[in-house]
């Protein structure tokens, strides 16, 4: 929208505003001059006519009938002006012409789109009105060019020179067409551009966007229409869109603000496929553009190259994901916010509450998803936050664009370089339905993140989770917690694991987990020289690797809130016995255990004993350490475990106690 504007005032500075020289108070002159503008027009290889030339001397007015001009560019941009009235015309200054008010009717703008399937985009304005314009008296001559970029550019330029307290468009009408694909009608209401001078325009605001599209997918026909009221913007600046149209810029780095804030809605889009949508308001603020990054002709060049075929090649898809990629690290938005989303689908309504996120260096700081309001064929579901940290999007495209390559599967390397892109996720106040039992699952906070990378693998993580759910009494592995009266489970837990590289030791901590009304638990568990090539992406390397590592202390802490008495209301109904004597049988097997267990590692037979004495009395604390003897290779360790658990338990020196 903004770039037809300014193409159209570009326009009239050509027909009007820049072609006077000091004498043109007379009819002759002012003829001459015009017709000197059209005439550099038709130099430039485009095409220019106008009709009648009228001047009034004592009001100071220019009238200018008929205009109709078409560039050399290919495709070509045409332009039709059913007539321009300048009044108070003067010449403030040497080179400069002014206006008080500058009055266009019946204007029309069209441009062809080149493509594999082409089309075209029309604009219509009744009017068009600018007031206190100043420009400069003669127009620099564009270069010849048949690129409609160069065209756009030039047109900016010449804005640039330009100042108005006003632009103002009443009513603007559009077509697009592109065959059957698609096809749309649109009309701006209220358009009013404030403060132009020097390339920059202060504030922007429309007051009506009404839409239909038609369109044509899967052999299904779509007519689609909207509406969006009170868009508006502030601090455009012309210099970020001619530099990102200008080659000339490409080896510039800095970041260009384009324009401060602009605000939106409420927004609404209906489908007659049975799609209803509504956005209460849109917020961007602080957009900024880096040109050596973000560079329209080579991406254009580079769609043109790839269009000319039914389907891009794979060279050609990693060459448009790449230059795709280079467009977001060459974007900066501060904040983005869309608030209060709905929609009515044939799968049934939905809300939103807001999604917010920035953007710099191709990064996504933050993604976030509030406030869901959701059906599901089993139930409503609700989604407190949902946020992805950190996402990389230039690099995920890289990535992607190597995965085009036909028949061939993604490596694990290859995979494994997507884990650097997202630093992490955070879920809160979820509630979903469990099943069909009516019943509904709650996740009160679920936060990963991970990071400290060696190569595309992290060696640091962190995990938080706190949920709850209903037992499932169909589940045959919980029937001891419903024959407990347990209806519910909650989960609370805290995991992190760290690698650090001075020590080549790799540390597992659960400060907290706890089961609720079950039992509450913690560990450490610590791996000694883990060396580096164990977080290669390459399994052969990792697996080489691992070899080396030797297994550490391992410190398990556990409370009894319940789980014991759960286990002995188990067996007391397998065995059909009181609790009691439940208790007292399964202490006295464990203790029976300790027996054959000591002559192999006496540590061994005290931590059985530890574990009766745990079970023996309710709310009891457990607190087990295990120490190596000497160096354990963990491969050996796990493998003894699984052959035989009391030979690698020998292996260590144990300690265990237990206390309220």
């Amino acid at each position: 929208m903004v770039k037809i504007l300014l193409g159209l005032v570009a326009a009239v500075v050509i027909a009007v505003g820049g072609f006077f020289g000091f004498e043109f108070y007379t009819q002759h002159r002012v003829a001459g001059e015009v017709d000197a503008a059209f005439e550099q027009l038709r130099a430039g290889g485009g095409k220019a006519s106008h009709g009648k030339v009228s001047f009034d001397l004592k009001s100071r007015t220019v009238t200018i009938a008929d205009i109709t001009t078409e560039s050399a560019t290919q495709p070509p941009v045409s332009m039709k002006i059913a007539s321009i009235v300048a009044s108070g015309v003067g010449q403030p200054d040497t080179g400069r012409f002014s206006a008080d008010s500058i009055d266009a009717a019946d204007v029309e703008f069209g441009v062809s789109i080149a493509g594999p399937t082409g089309g075209n985009l029309t604009y219509k304005m009744p009017r068009l009105v600018m007031k206190d314009y100043t420009g400069p008296a003669s127009l620099q001559r564009p270069q010849a060019s048949a690129s409609v970029i160069d065209a756009y550019r030039f047109a900016l330029e010449q804005f640039a020179t330009v100042s108005a307290t006003s632009i103002e468009a009443p009513s603007l009408t559009g077509t697009i067409n592109f065959g059957p694909a698609m096809s749309g009608e649109f009309t701006y209401s209220g358009t009013a551009l404030r403060d132009i001078k020097a390339g920059k325009i202060a504030s922007m605001q429309i007051e009506r966007v009404n839409f239909t599209a038609n369109t044509q997918q899967a052999g299904k026909a779509d007519k689609m229409t909207g509406e969006m009221l009170k868009l508006a913007s502030s601090d455009f600046d012309i210099a970020a869109l001619t530099a990102i149209l200008d080659p000339q810029k490409a080896n510039d780095d800095r970041y260009i603000r384009a324009y401060g804030k602009t605000t939106a809605g409420p927004y609404t889009v209906t489908s007659a496929l049975g799609l209803r949508m509504r956005i209460d308001a849109m917020t961007i603020d602080e957009v900024g553009v880096r040109p050596s990054r973000v560079q329209l002709p080579a991406l254009l060049a580079t769609i043109q190259a790839a269009g000319g075929t039914a389907q891009p090649s794979p060279a050609q898809a990693r060459e448009l994901l790449e230059k795709a990629a280079a467009i977001y690290e060459g974007m900066r938005i501060g904040t983005a916010e869309m608030r209060g989303l709905s929609a009515e689908t044939p799968q049934g309504p939905f809300k939103l509450a807001a999604i917010r996120f920035n953007l710099e260096n191709g990064k996504v700081g933050e993604f976030a998803f509030e406030g869901l309001d959701a059906n599901t064929p089993k139930g409503p579901l609700k989604l407190g936050r949902f946020a992805l940290k950190s996402l990389d999007i230039a690099n995920f495209m890289r990535i992607s664009a190597q995965f085009a390559g036909p028949g061939q599967p993604p490596s694990p390397e290859l995979i494994a370089g997507l884990f650097p892109l997202i630093e992490g996720v955070e879920i809160k106040g979820v509630t979903a339905p469990f099943k069909n039992t009516g019943k509904f699952v709650n996740l009160d906070g679920f936060d990963i993140n991970w990071g400290q990378f060696v190569g595309p693998i992290p060696s640091k993580a962190r995990l938080t989770a706190k949920m709850t759910g209903p037992v499932d009494a169909t589940d045959p592995a919980m029937k001891p917690l419903v024959a407990a009266g347990l209806d519910k489970l909650s989960v609370d837990g805290d995991i992190g694991a760290e690698w650090t590289e001075a020590a080549r030791s790799f540390v597992v901590e659960v400060p907290k987990l706890e089961l609720g009304g079950l039992l509450n638990a913690s560990a450490r568990i610590l791996l000694a020289n883990v060396p580096r090539q164990t977080f290669s992406a390459n399994a052969a390397q990792a697996i080489g690797a691992a070899a080396q590592i030797e297994a550490g202390a391992i410190e398990l802490t556990v409370r009894d809130l319940g789980s014991v008495d759960v286990g002995v209301v188990q067996y007391a109904r397998a065995q059909n016995v009181s609790r009691d004597a439940a208790r007292q049988a399964i202490v006295e097997g464990i203790r029976a255990t300790s027996q054959d267990v000591a002559a192999a590692n006496p540590d061994a037979a005290n931590a059985v004993q530890a574990l009766a004495r745990f079970v023996e009395s309710p709310g009891q604390t457990l607190v087990i350490k295990l120490t190596p003897s000497g160096k354990v290779p963990a491969m050996q360790l796990f493998q003894m475990l699984k052959t035989d658990p009391l030979l690698a338990l020998a292996q260590f020196k144990i300690e265990a106690s237990t206390g309220l």
